[in-house]
């Protein structure tokens, strides 16, 4: 297993110029590997997952534990490296996505620890608001089964468009459910990590709450509609391991701190509203 995390990390390396640049996909440490047995090795997205894996470190480590946080700027790579065993869990995906890509994988991850919700939100591009948006302007919406789902409900909610009937947030919906689209627009499915860079092409972009942090957008004060918060509970982030680790010792160690008092303050002062604990 060392040899499989220290290749991954010597990768991440090599490919955070890439990053740097907007090109491909990388994984960074922000550590190096230490003892298997009181190392707790988790692969995260940069905001606000890793952030508050890092908000942890002190009360893990006052239980012996050293926190191993992997960043990964994509929505694949978290989850096949812990299938491969090369991490002890990941935190970056809702439960409708690991639901989705267990199925599409044949793959055995299981939630371990729900944390937080992001609020969806439709944010302004070349439009400013959603009452100047002109017959057959584009949306962009995120492409990955749960989450274009959910930017699709939000879009619905907003009077822009109407989903076939039995359309709700476990749904795997795409622009060919709408069946009323009184403005003909034109609904552009793209990575949710390229969202918030096509906001300068399209009209209206629904971004994904970690995407839109990491672009310094704020789903309560930047966005010009939210989500229902009932369907955003829905969508709870939670820290994933492989089935069979989650009463191990590494994931309850994890868990205690991660739950703690200390990490939900931080959360509440650092996100104000954008990220909503559920603990």
């Amino acid at each position: 297993m060392k040899k499989k995390i220290a290749a991954l990390l010597a990768g991440a390396l090599c490919l955070s110029a890439l990053a740097a640049c907007g090109g491909g996909n990388d994984a960074q440490s922000s550590d190096a590997n230490t003892s298997d047995d009181k190392t707790i090795t988790v692969g995260a997205s940069p905001t606000p997952h890793a952030e508050i894996l890092n908000a942890a470190k002190d009360v893990l480590a006052e239980e012996g534990y050293t926190l191993n946080v992997v960043e990964f700027t994509d929505y694949v790579q978290p989850n096949t490296a812990l299938v491969d065993g090369d991490l002890d869990a990941n935190y970056f995906q809702h439960i409708p996505y690991l639901n989705n890509f267990n199925k599409e994988n044949n793959a055995d991850l299981v939630s371990a620890i729900e944390m937080h919700y992001e609020p969806f939100g439709i944010y302004p591009g070349k439009t400013a608001t959603l009452e100047e948006l002109a017959d057959g302007a584009t949306v962009a919406v995120p492409n990955d089964g749960s989450n274009e789902t959910r930017a699709l409900l939000l879009l619905q909610d907003a009077g822009l468009i109407k989903l076939k009937d039995g359309i709700d947030p476990t749904s795997d919906a795409t622009k060919l459910d709408i069946v009323e689209n009184p403005k003909n627009l034109d609904i552009q499915e793209i990575a949710a990590e390229q969202l918030p860079r096509s906001l300068q092409d399209v009209d209206l972009a629904v971004i994904n709450g970690n995407y839109a942090l990491q672009a310094d957008l704020n789903a309560k004060e930047d966005s010009l509609i939210t989500e229902n918060p009932e369907y955003a509970k829905v969508y709870v982030n939670v820290v994933a391991c492989r089935n069979g680790d989650e009463n191990s010792d590494k994931i309850q160690a994890l868990k205690k701190a991660l739950q703690s008092d200390t990490v939900k303050q931080f959360i509440d002062d650092t996100y104000k509203g954008a990220v909503v604990a559920t603990f």
